[in-house]
C-alpha cells in the first residue's frame, strides 16, 4: 500500500478526536481540532488556485510539478496544521529559516520558486523587504503574535481562515505529491530535498514499525498502533523549521502521541523547559546536541536538588544532529536514573538512519546499530561494503530515498548514485561497517580537515575538547598553514566562571584522539554560533580560526 499523510493523519483522528494532539502553554487541541483548521487551511490554499500543475510521472527527479507553500513561523499548532494542510491541499511544503536575513531570505523563497507563504507576524519587516524581488509569492498568510506588526498588504489572517467553516477541499492527495525540505547550509547554500509522501513516510514520519523496522501494511494498522498507545507526551525542543523536529512531529502523530511545545519560541529556555516537564508529565524530549542537551540537564539537577520540580517522568531523550558528548548523557542519567538516551543519525536526504542508546548502565557514543537500509558504500562509489572492512566508506540509505535536489539535475546524480542497479542517498558523512553490523559514523566528509596528509573529523576532536568540564561547547575547523597544508582549530567557549587554557584543553583532548588530530590552536569566543537548532555553523567557526 501507499501511503498519504491525509489519509492517514484523518484515520487516525477520527478513531482518537477527543485526545490532546498539541499542548503550548495553556493553548490545547485534540486530533479533531487539528484536522479540522488544518483542512480549513488546504480549502483556502486551493481556493486561491494552488496545487498541483503536472503531475509526478511526467517529471524528472530534480523537477517540481506543485505550487510550493514556505512555512516560515516558530514552533506551535500553526505550524504542525500548515504542514497538514499543505498536504490536504496537494501544495508542497517547505521550511524556512526564521533567522535568515534578507538576502537569504530572498534566495531561499526565489529558490524554492514559493507560491505562498505562512509567516508569523514577528518576521513581516524582513518580508516586507524582499516581497517587491518575488513576483511569484501570491498568497500571503499572517500568523498573529502579539509582536505589533500589521497585516501586510494582501495578506488574510490565519486564524480567521481556520475558524471559518468550509468543506475540505476536492482534491485527493496523492503518495506521489512533494514533502520539501531545505538544508541548513552550515556549509554551503541551502539545497530543496525532495521527497514523495509516501518515501517521507516510510522514511521518517513513522509508517515503519518501531521495534521490527517493518512497513506498515495498512491505514488501519497505524490506527490500531495509535488508538492502543495512549496519551504519551513528547516535547520537541529544536525548532520545526529543522527536518528532524517536523519527523518527531510526524511520527507521534502517527503514533497517537501528545506533542508538547514550550511557550518561548525565540531562544531556549532550559527552566521554563524542565518546569513543562514536570507539570505535563512529559515522557519523551528532542534535543540537538550538547548545546540544548547541557543547559537542559543543568536545568534538571537545580530542579532535582531543590525539589522545585520533579522532572522524573522524563525517560526519553532523543538527540539528533549534533554531538551529545558522553560526559552531558552522564549527567543526564545520572539525575534521572530510569532515563535513557537515543542518539539518532540521519539527514535530509536520507531520513533517520541509525540509533545507539545510552542508559545508566552503559553510556557512550559514536557506533550505532544500522537500520534496516542503513549500507557503506565504498570510498569510489562503485560497491557495498561488507563488516569489517579496511579503510573508510561513505554512509548510505537505500528504498526509501528522494527524489532529488530541486532544479538540480548535477547534484542529484552525484548525491543520489546507482550502484549496482539499485538507487542510493548518499549525502556525504563517512563511517565504517564494523565487525557484527554496527556502524561507527566519522564525521560529515565536507567538514573534514587535510592536515599533514591525514583525514580528521571535527566532530571527534570536538567530542574530545568538548569533554572538559570547563568547556560549554566546541566546535572545530581547519585553517591554511604552511607546514601542514591546513591545521586544525578548536574555537571554545567556556562556562561561567571557569578556567582552561589552550594547553590545558589540548592536554585534555591527548588522552582520548591521537596527536596529529590534536588542535595547532585554541581560539576562545564568549559563545559558539550554531543555528537555532543547534548545528554547528562551520563558516562562522572557520572565520574564527583565521582571525586568530
Amino acid at each position: 500500500m501507499l501511503f498519504t499523510v491525509s489519509d492517514v493523519t484523518d484515520a487516525v483522528a477520527a478513531a482518537i478526536p477527543d485526545r490532546t494532539l498539541i499542548i503550548q502553554g495553556d493553548r490545547r487541541f485534540t486530533y479533531a481540532e487539528v484536522v479540522t483548521r488544518a483542512n480549513r487551511l488546504a480549502a483556502y490554499l486551493h481556493a486561491q488556485g494552488l496545487g498541483v500543475h503536472t503531475e509526478r510521472d511526467q517529471l524528472a527527479g530534480h523537477e517540481v510539478g506543485q505550487d510550493l507553500v514556505g512555512i516560515y513561523a516558530y514552533n506551535g499548532p500553526e505550524f504542525v496544521e500548515s504542514l497538514l494542510g499543505a498536504f490536504r491541499a496537494r501544495v508542497a511544503p517547505f521550511n524556512v529559516n526564521y533567522r535568515y536575513v534578507k538576502a537569504e531570505l530572498q534566495y531561499l523563497l526565489n529558490d524554492a520558486g514559493a507560491s505562498a507563504l505562512i509567516y508569523h507576524a514577528a518576521f513581516a519587516p524582513t518580508l516586507a523587504e524582499v516581497l517587491p524581488d518575488l513576483p511569484n509569492l501570491k498568497v500571503l498568510i499572517q500568523i498573529a503574535d502579539g509582536s505589533g506588526h500589521e497585516l501586510l498588504p494582501g495578506a488574510v489572517d490565519y486564524e480567521t481562515i481556520v475558524t471559518t467553516d468550509v468543506p475540505p477541499p476536492p482534491v485527493t492527495p496523492s503518495p506521489d505529491d512533494l514533502y520539501v525540505l531545505y538544508t541548513g547550509g552550515t556549509t554551503g547554500m541551502p539545497k530543496g530535498v525532495l521527497w514523495r509522501q509516501h518515501d517521507i513516510f516510510m522514511a521518517s514520519f513513522g509508517g515503519r514499525n518501531a521495534m521490527t523496522g517493518e512497513p506498515a501494511q495498512s491505514a488501519q494498522e497505524i490506527v490500531d498502533r495509535a488508538s492502543a498507545a495512549g496519551e504519551m507526551r513528547m516535547m520537541i525542543l529544536p525548532p520545526l523549521m529543522h527536518g528532524a523536529a517536523q519527523w518527531g512531529v510526524m511520527t507521534g502523530i502517527n503514533n497517537g502521541q501528545t506533542i508538547v511545545f514550550a511557550q518561548e519560541v525565540e531562544g531556549f529556555n532550559a527552566k521554563e523547559i524542565v518546569e513543562t516537564i514536570a507539570r505535563e508529565k512529559i515522557a519523551i524530549a528532542t534535543v540537538v546536541g550538547d548545546a540544548m542537551a547541557r543547559p537542559l540537564v543543568t536545568a534538571i539537577e537545580e530542579a532535582m536538588a531543590d525539589g522545585s520540580h520533579d522532572p522524573t517522568s522524563l525517560v526519553i531523550v532523543a538527540n539528533g544532529g549534533a554531538l551529545f558528548t558522553p560526559a552531558v548523557k552522564g549527567r543526564l542519567v545520572a539525575a534521572l536514573p530510569n532515563a535513557m538516551v537515543i542518539d539518532g543519525v540521519g539527514s535530509s536526504e536520507t531520513g533517520a538512519q541509525m540509533s545507539h542508546v545510552s542508559t545508566k548502565a552503559n553510556v557512550s557514543s559514536g557506533t550505532f546499530t544500522a537500520g534496516p537500509a542503513t549500507r557503506i558504500v565504498s570510498e569510489d562509489f562503485s560497491a557495498l561494503l561488507a563488516p569489517g572492512h579496511e579503510g573508510n566508506g561513505w554512509l548510505a540509505q537505500e528504498g526509501y530515498v528522494p527524489l532529488g535536489y530541486k532544479g538540480d539535475a548535477a547534484k542529484t546524480a552525484k548525491t543520489f548514485p546507482v550502484i549496482d542497479g539499485i538507487r542510493y542517498a548518499v549525502p556525504g558523512d563517512r563511517a565504517r561497517l564494523l565487525e557484527g553490523g554496527t556502524v561507527e559514523l566519522l564525521g560529515r566528509d565536507s567538514v573534514t580537515i587535510n592536515s599533514g596528509g591525514e583525514k580528521i573529523f571535527a566532530e571527534e576532536v570536538e567530542s574530545a575538547i568538548a569533554s572538559h568540564p570547563a568547556v560549554v561547547d566546541v566546535v572545530v575547523a581547519g585553517r591554511p598553514s604552511e607546514r601542514w597544508g591546513n591545521e586544525v582549530v578548536a574555537v571554545v567557549a567556556l562556562a561561567d566562571g571557569a578556567e582552561a587554557d589552550a594547553a590545558e584543553l589540548i592536554k585534555h583532548a591527548a588522552e582520548s584522539i591521537a596527536r596529529y588530530k590534536l588542535p595547532k590552536a585554541v581560539v576562545f569566543r564568549p559563545t559558539i554560533v550554531r543555528s537555532p537548532a543547534g548545528k554547528a555553523d562551520y563558516r562562522w567557526a572557520k572565520e574564527q580560526a583565521l582571525q586568530d
